[in-house]
């Protein structure tokens, strides 16, 4: 049992891929961010019941709050639409305003709980994947956090006596997506793992928030591996234990939301504002949000398709948050490298 995540665990219940829900669709929230899903199935179904089969934990660090999700069972991943394992997710809304010592705090923690959950041995070799697309600046996440990495696989047999011992064995690789190499980004990683033989893979995505508040603001890490796309409606193989045979971990930002939800979001304002000066506003108001959100799509989807919406700065924001990640994956995976000698060694 692990203290972070207190409750059982059934070994039993852990899926190739995503979870299947045997509630409707639309009872799920389209985000890849479990925290958003458990507040959702929460405020459903009231303040005074728990979501079956899921344990949670909040802290506040600063200027950092962190969830803890855990998925335990095969009821917690159909009442979610998740699959089973340790989601942690990290928000810092002071993201926004740039500041560089919140960046710095934000890649503290986010280094912490990266070391907690992947609880790596000092020889362990991990292999790091910057899934996404370098030609989309919202899904180049994955390729510009490779690109900022220290991969010392190749270095470590060279290496001075000094040395050994702080530098962990790590490789690195950003596959591009289907469109770019018609290869499927699974076979492709499974390729590399079965040539490279890493004790662990961490994959790098942007994904797909609820709330438009989250874009840029959200750091999810999880155990539980990544199907590339499905944030997005462009459900891919999964990059997983299961696929690769080595536990894999996920880390990933929001970097778009849904046109749809933006518009549910904004006929709730305007409910809110409005409910007692329209009888068709009370009508709406009286709808749950699963009735909303299925009106919208309606309404919608003829015209918007699946459109998603990014900010306007999406190029900053990646810049930003490239560093950051890498920052932090830097220094949980070579805990014994100062950050002075990190930067001379990518120097």
């Amino acid at each position: 049992m692990n203290p972070i995540f207190p409750g059982p665990i059934d070994p039993g219940s852990r899926l190739a891929g995503p979870a299947q829900a045997s509630a409707p669709a639309a009872a799920h929230p389209r985000t890849d961010l479990a925290v958003e899903a458990h507040a959702t199935v929460q405020q459903a179904l009231g303040a005074g019941r728990q979501v079956p089969g899921v344990n949670t934990q909040e802290e506040q660090r600063g200027n950092v709050h962190i969830s803890r999700v855990h998925i335990w069972s095969r009821e917690g991943e159909q009442a979610l639409g998740k699959v089973a394992g340790r989601y942690v997710t990290l928000d810092a809304p002071e993201l926004r305003r740039r500041n560089r010592e919140v960046q710095d705090e934000v890649a503290r923690v986010l280094t912490d709980e990266l070391a907690r959950l992947m609880n790596l041995a000092p020889d362990d070799l991990v292999l790091v994947v910057g899934l996404g697309n370098w030609n989309a600046t919202p899904d180049a996440l994955g390729p510009r956090v490779v690109a900022n990495l220290l991969v010392t696989r190749h270095l470590r047999q060279y290496l001075p006596q000094e040395l050994v011992g702080h530098l962990r064995g790590v490789a690195a690789v950003a596959p591009g997506v289907l469109g770019l190499t018609g290869i499927e980004t699974g076979d492709i990683v499974r390729g590399i793992v079965t040539q490279v033989h890493p004790r662990a893979v961490v994959v790098i995505d942007a994904l797909a928030a609820r709330a438009l508040e989250r874009v840029g603001t959200s750091i999810q890490i999880a155990d539980t591996g990544i199907n590339p796309g499905s944030g997005v409606g462009n459900q891919r193989a999964g990059i997983n234990e299961s696929s690769l045979g080595v536990p894999v971990f996920a880390v990933g930002v929001p970097t778009v939301v849904y046109a749809t939800t933006i518009a549910n979001d904004t006929l709730d304002l305007l409910v809110d504002q409005l409910r007692q000066q329209q009888k068709l506003l009370d009508v709406v108001g009286q709808m749950d949000a699963a009735d909303r959100q299925a009106l919208v799509n309606e309404v919608l989807h003829p015209s918007v398709g699946d459109l998603v919406v990014t900010p306007k700065d999406v190029d900053v924001m990646i810049t930003d948050l490239s560093r950051i990640l890498a920052g932090a994956m830097n220094a949980a995976l070579h805990p014994g490298v100062s950050k002075e000698e990190m930067a001379q060694y990518l120097n």
